[in-house]
């Protein structure tokens, strides 16, 4: 029972002894808050926030520093990129000085409202937010002294023209740029601290890699006066993996596939037309794709033109079908007229000469057709086959036919003209003459075909294009 009984005893002493003690922590703390309270009143009490800190005086300096929370996206369409950004201000402003001890006071962003804060903005944006769950992003720390931390967390969509000659092998330098938007040098100076950015190296993007970053600082002279740019630049690299499972190999296995024509009989001819028309529409329904992620700029890319490049191969395996389709059959049809002249030749001879007693008779025909007496030959003149082309001795009658023997030359009737064995009509006295350009092209296609090579076998055309082909694209591609 004694035991206990100065258990309980000791335990009251204790009581008692720490009552007071929590009392007294409860009471400094609530005098603190008191004091905070009282502080941050004193502080605000006749405070201009329409007055830069120093006003009149030197300028302020304004330290800058980032944190890359994320690269959400780039568009080339577009020419922007967004960015998840920490942006941390650092000034000293000396209305808020209320100690000289290294005390540091965490605020609500609202305090941010009642105070003088720089007016910073992106110079490259085009939209931007504060994120605002489950509070407003923001944060404001005073420093006894007066130092201000003033720190944001916000997505922005920053424009970057982008360079894309190259594209997809392209590298792109992406900036951020940081400014004042009314106070000039004379009176708001940025700098960058000494750790400005932050986060790069975690930062990951699906289809760039970031090479580096670098930052600098320069005067920015506009129409208002000059101001202090803070710039920080990306330099990325654009990840070709996706394109060569998207864009390169299904184009190069379109290539390879054109190719299955050459060995397939040159006598099957919807098989070969069918598949070098589906190849043909599957190289445009590529570039159609790869073209509707890009902008409609005039200049042309590397993709370009490489999908041009196997557009033109698949094209020309299409072409060489058709050359040995026209070789084949021209060839065919040679001969089989050949020999159809041939026989002609043989048997028909003397049946000719029996029908056309009159064969060496030439033609003659008045200066006017049109004015014949003869019904026949004015209808003639009517018709599609009044322009130059043969005409049957024996309609003609007796009176329009002159024989090489009676003819004089040193003598002409007046109004006839001696034509040969052919009939040219005369339209008011001048006669239809061939153009000298057409003469002079069909000259060159002849000349352009004698000097081709006579294909015997059109199998050679497709044994040659089987190994032109491949080798002309590898070339391409390493190239």
């Amino acid at each position: 029972m004694d035991q206990c009984f100065a258990i309980v005893v000791i335990c009251f002493g204790m009581i008692s002894i720490f009552r007071p003690v929590v009392g007294y922590q409860q009471t400094m703390v609530s005098d603190r808050l008191e004091n905070v309270t009282q502080t941050i009143s004193r502080l605000l009490e006749g405070y201009d926030i329409r007055l830069r800190p120093n006003f009149g005086g030197e300028p302020l300096y304004v330290g800058m520093d980032l944190t890359i929370a994320s690269f959400d996206a780039i568009s080339e369409v577009n020419m922007d990129y967004t960015i998840t950004l920490y942006l941390n201000q650092y000034w000293r402003d000396e209305r808020l000085a209320f100690s000289n001890e290294e005390e540091i006071l965490t605020l609500s962003g609202d305090f941010a409202e009642k105070i003088w804060v720089p007016d910073t903005f992106f110079a490259n944006d085009k939209n931007s937010f504060l994120h605002d769950v489950t509070e407003r992003n923001k944060l404001v720390r005073l420093n006894g002294e007066g130092a201000i931390t003033y720190g944001m967390r916000f997505t922005t969509t920053l424009a970057c023209m982008m360079d894309l000659h190259y594209y997809p092998l392209d590298s792109q330098n992406c900036t951020v740029e940081i400014e004042s938007y009314g106070y000039t040098v004379m009176d708001v100076v940025m700098y960058w601290k000494d750790t400005p950015v932050r986060g790069v190296e975690e930062a990951e993007l699906p289809q760039f890699t970031i090479v580096g970053y670098e930052t600098n600082d320069r005067k920015e002279r506009l129409a208002t006066g000059i101001y202090q740019r803070l710039s920080l630049s990306f330099k990325l690299q654009r990840n070709i993996g996706y394109f060569i499972f998207q864009t390169y190999l299904p184009s190069i296995l379109i290539v390879m596939l054109s190719w299955v024509s050459f060995w397939i009989n040159h006598e099957a001819t919807s098989a070969r037309v069918a598949l070098g028309i589906t190849t043909v529409l599957t190289m445009t329904t590529i570039s159609t794709g790869v073209r509707s992620s890009l902008p409609r700029i005039s200049y042309v890319k590397a993709i370009d033109i490489y999908l041009v490049m196997c557009f033109v191969f698949v094209f020309a395996a299409l072409l060489e079908y058709a050359a040995v389709n026209y070789t084949y059959w021209g060839a065919r049809a040679k001969k089989k007229s050949k020999k159809s002249k041939e026989d002609e030749k043989k048997t028909g001879t003397k049946s000719v000469d029996q029908s056309l007693p009159a064969q060496s008779e030439d033609i003659i025909e008045l200066q006017d057709v049109r004015l014949s007496p003869i019904a026949s030959i004015r209808n003639r003149h009517n018709s599609k086959s009044n322009t130059c082309g043969e005409i049957d001795p024996s309609k003609f009658p007796p009176s329009f036919r002159i024989t090489r023997s009676s003819y004089n030359p040193n003598h002409r009737t007046p109004g006839l003209r001696f034509r040969g064995s052919r009939v040219y009509v005369f339209l008011l006295g001048n006669p239809i003459h061939r153009p000298k350009v057409l003469h002079a092209l069909k000259k060159g296609a002849s000349a352009l075909k004698a000097s081709m090579p006579k294909i015997k076998d059109v199998n050679i055309i497709d044994k040659y294009s089987r190994i032109v082909f491949p080798v002309a694209f590898m070339l391409f591609n390493a190239g």
